[in-house]
């Protein structure tokens, strides 16, 4: 029988595909001009929404390895936009290899679903992310339907998320409500998905956010003039009733 300091004890380290293997892109275009624009204007406002925070990931268009049989089948996943909460925002990355991530797959996943990739959306994307992942929120947006669904793991099973009176649906990741809104973004007006705050108010853009800062700055100018002329009339006013005061006394006088 060996002693305890000739015992050897083997560990098994998993065989990670080399780096010059992972590919950043296929080649394939995103489905129209809609989805690319939608891809930034959610990272963007997810942004807006943790302003002053630097422990989260937030990507978009960007493959997803887990293991090497997925590189093989070329399997690999490329969600639309999805979240990595406790993650660095840095180094910039060309792909998320959840080896090299501390093991950390994405907390939220949200697919642009097309004509094309609806039912892949709905079917094996969503047992991958479900059974796979392990990924904590999954919501699929059909921008032709203008309809969004949404799924939160539950004892291991996604269950449906229930939408408020408005269609929205809560998202505890991000602790905020995804929703449809029109209006215009990069100067095209259509149906976008938004964020907004739990008592519903809009998650601005930061085109927005800056609107909003100089239109309060000019309010309180405006406010501090109007003020300014007010403080002015009610001077000459009361420089006119000593005026009339004066007046009157001399007349008494004489």
């Amino acid at each position: 029988m060996p002693s305890v300091a000739e015992m050897v004890v083997k560990v098994i380290v998993p065989d990670f595909p080399p780096d010059e293997l992972l590919i950043s892109e296929d080649g394939v275009p995103l489905e129209t001009d809609w989805h690319a624009v939608e891809i930034g204007l959610l990272r963007e406002l997810v942004h807006q929404h943790f302003a002053g925070r630097d422990d989260f990931f937030a990507g978009g268009n960007m493959f997803i390895y887990f293991n090497e049989e997925q590189l093989r089948n070329k399997d690999y996943r490329g969600p639309d936009f999805f979240l990595v909460k406790n993650a660095s925002p840095m180094p910039l990355r060309p792909y998320w290899a959840i080896w090299k991530e501390g093991g950390r797959y994405p907390n939220l996943i949200v697919e642009l679903s097309s004509a094309s990739t609806i039912e892949l959306d709905h079917t094996v994307k969503k047992n991958i992310y479900e059974q796979i992942f392990r990924t904590p929120e999954y919501f699929c947006y059909d921008p032709d339907g203008k309809k969004l669904d949404g799924w939160r793991l539950d004892n291991g099973k996604y269950r449906t998320i229930d939408p408020n009176d408005k269609g929205w649906l809560w998202s505890e990741q991000l602790k905020s409500w995804l929703g449809t809104w029109e209006g215009f973004y990069l100067n095209r007006e259509t149906t976008w998905l938004r964020l907004f705050t739990e008592d519903g108010a809009l998650v601005p853009t930061t085109e927005e956010s800056a609107a909003k800062k100089v239109a309060s700055a000019q309010a309180k100018a405006a406010a501090a003039a109007q003020s300014s002329e007010e403080q002015r009339r009610r001077a000459e006013a009361a420089e006119a009733e000593i005026a009339k005061l004066k007046a009157q006394l001399e007349l008494k006088k004489d």
